[in-house]
């Protein structure tokens, strides 16, 4: 029997059709989904339990998205042949997914969730990552699980001066601009993308268009969940209530927190110790017989001291630490700060630093991405290090963690829009970010760290990159808000925006932007932007204080490189058989050789740290490659000894006849005793034949005559 399949279409502008389809997979979950575009088809499924776990005061949801090898007809690399931990890229779009949907539940909803994508069928023409938010949304909305959305992303790209939304692979490829913009009928969540240097209002019209497209994917799904009949959501309970405890902390601790924030502390660990004083205080003053609920003393606690540092900052514009609200915290840097790395910088804001390196590497170096929709080389990557120390706490180094790769990609989209174009950047780049210590934004340490470092290394970058994290506290009965710039991590925590912009003096180059507060009007994301640039451009006034441009000269221990091009049908004789020749010139000269075909020629790379070792590798690729000239002196090597003559390698690879009577002028009778096998003479190459291409030799044309 088949299943009742209920669907809704949506068309984009250009005819293109999205289809989410409910009711013939995985019913068994709480709801679960088809998105199909194209050949493209992602499975959502949605899982929650029905209560919230024993103490548990927080949304413990997980997001994942995996691409199926089998959905490009492709079997996964490895020993085991199977699909295996997320990739980075992977990763990445499950944030993305997270970081939309998080903020639509319910604040008292605790229960276990879990959200899962999978791309089950590709297309080479539809980007999957960009349906992803829409099909676990949707899948949310076909269930009884509460949430307020539906909520929906789309990618923007602008592509010749037009912007498309969910654009090809092939249009993205040339696009000024593209944003990942997720939203709900009434307001954005989530920005994360990049771009060539654009202006703040682009930006903003490219929101505002993306905005336009997710009211339409909202519509079809509040249409959906009407179809299935799940407008009404399951009850639940999973927050305990003391409202008589709550009210004896307000009155007790209120004032008191309000008066600690307002001391302006700027010290982290300062402020931390004072507010956890006023709490052990309250605690103490409650005895052992007062009948609250002693687990909610935390939570509330929390929630009153958040409210009078929002209140500070709304009502007498102070920010925990003193500054003003558009005041960015002292900066100290510093480049060539570790004298083997290829290039180095430490970045340093108020509490927040990053150690960061730049190394070159030859294409070997290249990273290789082996994933179910995207294959190919990577030859500029970054890596982010957020080690416990960075905060004074003691966490075991399990490898990067979500956060970590999602702070690195975004350091890295805005470090890439500055780097020479691949056709003049022979290395492979890879920049590293240790944060050494952290209270807010991390991220923009290591691009302004990172931008530093490639500068040191004598990157030749258009301009220097740097980033600023923004956010704001609002109060949406009177419209009240305060705009700060270069947020604390408290800031971040009790803040209803965190938003992150880089770019150079000229424009913006990535940005990353999570929204916790509804109806955030665009005007104020213009004044937020604006604010951003004078804070980006401060940064840059004093890391060009330290360095202004990229060094001219590599450091003596970086490897040099010389790109030299050669005919197509030449590549086998440097190679040799079996890289015979190209492994014996590296193992003589120590150099490293790197040899591709290129627009239906040779490149040859050669690198080393050793100018004398790299220009003893070229001679010897250049005498391979070398072609014979008629009239031209060689020096020449006796192979063979004939009655007839002495064929003699004039140049590598290439023999020539000296016949026995072009030795000498005089007659020479025999060819005994006139050569050695391996001796050295000099030949002049007077002739190549026509039809069989052997060479012609000559030594008494060297000869002055008798």
């Amino acid at each position: 029997m088949l299943p009742n399949l209920i669907t809704k279409t949506i068309t984009l502008e250009d005819g293109r059709e999205i289809t989410i389809e409910t009711g013939a997979l995985a019913k068994q979950a709480d709801g679960s989904v088809v998105v199909k575009m194209g050949k493209a088809m992602l499975l959502a499924t949605v899982v929650s339990k029905k209560e919230a776990g024993e103490g548990v005061d927080f949304l413990p949801m997980s997001v994942d998205y995996q691409e199926k090898f089998a959905s490009s007809g492709k079997i996964p690399g490895g020993f085991l042949k199977r699909e295996g931990r997320l990739s980075d890229y992977e990763i990445l779009i499950s944030r993305i997914v997270d970081r939309a949907i998080r903020p639509i539940f319910p604040d008292d909803y605790h229960a276990d969730t879990q959200i899962a994508i999978s791309l089950v069928s590709g297309d080479e023409d539809v980007l999957p990552d960009a349906l992803a938010g829409l099909a676990a949304s949707a899948a949310l909305a076909v269930s009884d699980i509460p949430f307020n959305g539906p909520i929906s992303e789309v990618r923007v790209a602008k592509v010749d001066g037009k912007l498309i939304i969910n654009p090809t692979p092939t249009q993205l490829a040339t696009a000024s601009l593209e944003f990942i913009v997720a939203g709900s009928l009434d307001f954005i969540l989530m920005v994360e993308g990049e771009a060539d240097e654009i202006q703040e209002e682009e930006m903003l019209e490219a929101m505002q268009y993306a905005h336009e497209e997710i009211k339409r994917h909202c519509q079809a799904q509040i249409e959906l969940t009407k179809l299935v009949g799940k407008e009404v959501k399951r009850e639940y309970c999973h927050e305990k209530s003391d409202p008589a405890l709550f009210d004896k902390m307000k009155a007790d601790v209120y004032d008191k927190l309000y008066a600690s924030v307002g001391k302006l502390i700027a010290n982290k660990s300062e402020r931390s110790a004072l507010i956890k004083e006023i709490k052990e205080e309250f605690v103490a003053s409650l005895g052992d017989d007062h009948g609250f609920e002693t687990s909610l003393i935390g939570p509330y606690f929390s929630k009153i001291h958040k409210e009078a540092a929002r209140n500070l900052t709304l009502n007498e514009k102070k920010r925990l630490d003193g500054r003003k609200l558009d005041e960015v915290r002292p900066i100290w840097s510093a480049v060539d700060y570790l004298p083997s790395a290829h290039g180095s910088a430490v970045f340093t804001r108020g509490e927040t630093q990053s150690l960061t390196t730049c190394t070159l590497g030859t294409k070997m170096d290249e990273m290789m991405v082996d994933g179910a929709t995207i294959s190919g080389y990577n030859k500029f990557y970054l890596h982010y290090n957020f080690p416990g120390f960075s905060t004074g706490e003691v966490k075991i180094n399990r490898g990067p963690a979500r956060r970590e790769i999602g702070h690195g990609n975004l350091a890295m989209r805005a470090l890439k829009k500055v780097l020479p174009p691949a056709e003049e950047n022979p290395y492979t780049i890879r920049i590293v970010s240790d944060i050494l210590e952290s209270n807010g934004s991390s991220s923009m340490a290591t691009v302004c760290a990172g931008s530093l470092a490639l500068m040191d290394a004598g990157i030749p970058i258009k301009s220097a990159v740097t980033g600023i994290a923004m956010g704001m506290i609002s109060d949406a009965t009177t419209g009240n808000y305060s705009i700060l710039s270069d947020i604390l991590g408290d800031e971040d925590h009790l803040g209803d925006m965190d938003f992150k912009v880089t770019g150079t003096a000229q424009g913006i180059t990535a940005c990353q932007m999570d929204l916790k507060v509804e109806g955030l009007d665009y005007s104020v994301l213009k004044e937020a932007l604006l604010q951003a640039r004078n804070g980006r451009l401060h940064i840059l006034e004093e890391i060009t204080k330290t360095l202004a441009a990229p060094k001219s000269e590599l450091k003596p221990h970086t490897p040099r490189s010389f790109i030299m091009m050669i005919p197509k049908e030449l590549i086998g004789a440097v190679i040799g058989p079996g890289g015979k020749v190209i492994q014996e010139i590296q193992k003589d000269t120590g150099a490293t050789i790197v040899i591709e075909e290129v627009d239906n020629q040779g490149k040859i790379n050669i690198f080393s740290a050793n100018q004398d070792k790299l220009n003893a590798a070229l001679s010897r690729i250049k005498a391979i490659v070398a072609q014979p000239e008629i009239g031209e002196t060689y020096t020449g090597k006796v192979k063979n000894i004939q009655p007839f003559g002495a064929f003699v390698e004039f140049m590598p690879g290439k023999d020539g006849l000296l016949h026995i009577s072009e030795i000498k002028h005089e007659r020479v009778e025999t060819m005994d005793g006139v050569f050695e096998p391996g001796e050295e003479i000099m030949v002049k190459l007077i002739d190549v034949d026509k039809k069989t291409g052997k060479f012609k030799l000559s030594r008494k044309a060297l000869l002055p005559k008798p």
